[in-house]
């Protein structure tokens, strides 16, 4: 477990404390809202909160965890077994069994869900409800929820604003929202911060500041950066580092691809190509030990590239980031085509509570560089498959 920060140590026994008072109360679905943007630390508070209220001596808490991420929800699977949480029993899972298993006339005490974003919020395959979060508040009388909407990465996860601003209205009414402010995963000072929120949030290339605790870096190709990131990966102080890219290659891991002649789906650019996430075979020698490992945390991901399915909620230490033919320069800013996409989601629409139908393959493409350019601890290397983009981030270098 990782040592809390004194935000994270206060915010913690804050809602300790709230979760004592609202079980007193046999009030159901009661909410507490913790906002924050990429690497400010939900995840980290989530785990430690999770172990804090299933150990309470004074009351035995019927506490569960609950994440739509199948590589977080390996971990956290991994931890509560090694921490004793689960004690024989299913306490960590994705909100769909959860849902299915626990009914609204036998609720649990607690639920905390980590990346709420990722909730669904319409049906899908053997989801049949409208939102996730919705029905789990029906099965819990209390739901901690860790939030950032700048990662929500598919339609059927889009939460139109008014919805989240209720939420966030709900938790304050009842003094139980709180915000992490302070970046944790970035180890560069707040101008480095800031060009990538620029990058992300603005559109904006901006000069790129010199910072002697991270290194931003432009290549001019995928194969040289990748030797960057390998050489990286050699060392034991950055041995998670790893190439990253936008969903811009086709990529199904439920089936082979088409093309009969290719033996991996693969991010492709010119003459080189590396394949996409989870598709190496594991060394014969690791395969057990990987069975609780993140992608990034298996000797063989270093000849992959991952996506933010494989990445999303994780650390690096430095993130090759590769962006594909959906990121682009005009105009003197950065604009996302959703058209250059391989994500459905992207060009998918969306029917709102008014009944209208919309498309947000821009907001969605926005929010996957986000998530894709704050993964690194220590450094982020950039490769640009747009010409224009590319000589743009060449002239920022300081």
């Amino acid at each position: 477990m990782h040592t809390l920060t004194k935000e994270q140590e206060s915010i913690k026994t804050e809602i300790v404390a709230k979760v004592k008072d609202k079980l007193k109360n046999e009030t159901m679905g009661d909410i507490i809202f913790v906002s924050g943007e990429a690497g400010t630390g939900k995840t980290v508070l989530n785990s430690s909160l999770f172990y804090e209220l299933t150990m309470l001596e004074e009351s035995e808490i019927d506490c569960h965890l609950v994440v739509n991420h199948d590589e977080q929800l390996t971990v956290y699977q991994q931890i509560a077994k090694k921490l004793n949480i689960a004690n024989g029993r299913e306490v960590v899972s994705k909100p769909t069994r959860f849902i299915n298993r626990y009914g609204e006339d036998s609720p649990v005490d607690v639920v905390l869900i980590d990346e709420a974003h990722l909730l669904l919020t319409r049906g899908k395959q053997s989801y049949t409800g409208k939102n996730q979060l919705d029905d789990i508040r029906k099965r819990a009388k209390v739901v901690i929820v860790m939030f950032d909407k700048r990662q929500i990465l598919r339609t059927e996860q889009y939460w139109e604003n008014e919805k989240i601003e209720r939420l966030e209205l709900e938790a304050r009414d009842n003094e139980s929202f709180f915000k992490l402010e302070r970046q944790l995963r970035i180890t560069g000072s707040a101008e480095t911060v800031n060009w990538i929120n620029q990058f992300t949030q603005n559109q904006v290339v901006e000069k790129i500041p010199k910072d002697e605790n991270y290194e931003i870096r432009i290549f001019d190709n995928p194969s040289d950066m990748e030797k960057m990131i390998n050489e990286k990966a050699q060392k034991e102080a950055t041995k998670l580092s790893r190439m990253v890219a936008t969903f811009d290659w086709a990529y199904n891991g439920n089936h082979s691809p088409e093309d009969r002649f290719m033996n991996y789906w693969n991010v492709s650019i010119g003459e080189w190509s590396k394949p996409w996430n989870l598709q190496l075979e594991v060394p014969q020698n690791e395969r057990k030990r990987n069975k609780g490992l993140a992608w990034a945390e298996q000797s063989q991901t270093v000849g992959e590239v991952g996506s933010t399915y494989t990445i999303q909620g994780f650390d690096l230490s430095y993130a090759g980031v590769i962006l594909g033919p959906s990121v682009k320069y005009k105009d003197g800013k950065i604009f996302f085509d959703p058209k250059e996409s391989k994500n459905k989601s992207a060009t998918t629409y969306r029917t709102l509570d008014d009944g209208t139908r919309q498309k947000f393959g821009e907001q969605l493409i926005s929010n996957e560089v986000n998530v894709l350019m704050t993964r690194g601890v220590k450094g982020l290397y950039i490769y640009a498959c747009d010409d224009k983009l590319r000589e743009v981030l060449k002239k920022a270098v300081g």
